[in-house]
């Protein structure tokens, strides 16, 4: 029986070099942060009505927190 564990790992070495251009990530990602604007601001705005007070974070901030979390999970191998 043959080792395959060696062949794997160089494989996966020689993956995890390849890097995504950063215009094509800045581009997902203005895209991203564009159309999760208007959703959390409708959001932020639901949510400052139903509990009657400010929420912590605004709208902007949490269309960031979405497009830092969504735009790499498009460049995943």
């Amino acid at each position: 029986m043959s080792d395959q564990s060696y062949i794997s790992h160089v494989q996966l070495k020689a993956a995890h070099h390849t890097r995504t251009p950063k215009a094509e990530y800045a581009t997902y990602f203005a895209l991203i942060l564009i159309l999760a604007l208007p959703v959390q601001g409708l959001v932020w705005l639901a949510q400052a009505l139903r509990h009657m007070r400010l929420p912590a974070e605004g709208p902007l901030a949490r269309a960031l927190r979405d497009a830092e979390e969504i735009t790499p999970l498009i460049f995943r191998p």
